[in-house]
């Protein structure tokens, strides 16, 4: 069964050399903070710390930012995880402040579960090429152009996309659901990364209608590249994100979300594993697994242009002297429409359901057909 794929225009300049892609990344790494000499790094860590117990606050990170961000948010009893999990903690914790590090989608996602809390962030202006590909107006007309289709989105999308879908995932979880959806008739309108639908598809056979989005991270690993590194290094065993390309998934030994990659890593004996996905993951990679190599997989970006392709430009602008600036004088605060978040909440909770559900051990499809009809 083959997946319909669209294009669609939006106001982003192109930028050749990554790709073709229409996401330009040159704002952003224009943006990114100059790493602070040892003395200010600890002054400013210090100077993050004592803010967040007088603001009430809690950090939560995500795996791809810096990781003085990341070992912060632990230290000060925060986390770090993907984007549902840093925003089901946000909601859950005491605090009334939360400091999102990460991507604006991410903020939303926070703000939606938390709307009477305060979320900040680092740099609002921080935002993602999957989210950047998918605007609200023509992804809701292309919704309406099929109302046969049960809407199905991954989190890395706006709150005004989560807004129109019937069910949210993450890459953690959409396997299951889809297949749930599958079993039930269902016919998918899945947006926004074509790599996870593509790959999604493959594993369920589901009838799926696929946005043409990509994340330029992702998208970059090339299996060309990643043949030759596994010749050079034969005992590796090879960790793959599924919004990378199809030929990228085929020679993987683990296909994962984040949390995924890193079970992966501790449960598989090899010593030495190559990853594709983004640099920022080995932080956590190394911490956990200290006896274990990591090496990056190789990419086909242009280095000039967008630094390193296997990170994302937008997460590294998330730095310490932002994070502090933004305790101390409550800018960068995320704000999304009640009424706005309320309908996003619908397709959120649903798939909150649905993991807690699975944690119990009960049937995915009967977990889809309850919660769905809700």
């Amino acid at each position: 069964m083959t997946s319909a794929v669209i294009s669609v225009d939006y106001e982003q300049p192109v930028l050749p050399p990554v790709s073709g892609t229409v996401c330009d990344t040159r704002h952003a790494w224009a943006r990114v903070p100059p790493e602070p000499a040892p003395a200010e790094r600890e002054a400013l860590k210090a100077r993050i710390r004592r803010l967040l117990r007088e603001r009430n606050a809690v950090m939560v990170s995500h795996y791809y930012v810096h990781p003085d961000l990341q070992d912060l948010a632990e230290e000060t009893g925060g986390l770090v995880s993907d984007s549902l999990e840093m925003a089901r903690f946000g909601r859950d914790h005491a605090a009334q402040t939360l400091v999102v590090s990460g991507v604006r989608f991410m903020g939303e996602t926070a703000k939606i579960l938390s709307p009477e809390k305060r979320v900040l962030m680092p740099d609002p202006d921080a935002t993602c090429s999957l989210d950047l590909g998918c605007p609200a107006d023509a992804f809701s007309a292309f919704c309406d152009q099929h109302p046969d289709r049960t809407v199905v989105v991954y989190a890395n999308t706006s709150a005004a996309v989560k807004a129109r879908a019937d069910w949210l995932v993450t890459s953690s979880c959409a396997l299951d659901v889809v297949s749930a959806l599958h079993a039930q008739g269902r016919k998918i309108l899945w947006a926004p990364d074509r790599h996870l639908g593509d790959y999604i598809r493959s594993e369920t056979g589901a009838d799926m209608l696929s946005w043409d989005g990509a994340c330029i991270v992702h998208d970059e690993f090339k299996s060309l590249e990643l043949e030759l590194l596994i010749e050079a290094h034969p005992g590796a065993k090879v960790l793959v994100h599924p919004e990378s390309p199809a030929s990228v998934i085929a020679l993987a030994d683990a296909v994962g979300s984040t949390s995924g990659i890193l079970a992966a890593a501790q449960r598989m004996d090899a010593r030495e594993f190559i990853v594709a996905t983004d640099t920022g993951l080995l932080h956590k990679l190394r911490t956990l697994n200290p006896g274990k190599t990591f090496i990056e997989a190789p990419t086909a970006g242009n280095g000039a242009t967008c630094k390193s392709c296997a990170h994302c430009p937008w997460m590294a602008m998330n730095g310490l002297a932002d994070l502090a600036r933004v305790l101390e004088t409550g800018e960068g605060e995320v704000h999304v429409d009640p009424a706005l978040g309320l309908r996003a909440r619908v397709p959120i909770d649903r798939m909150l359901a649905f993991t807690a559900g699975l944690k119990k051990g009960q049937p995915a499809g009967s977990l889809v057909a309850g919660i769905g009809a809700a």
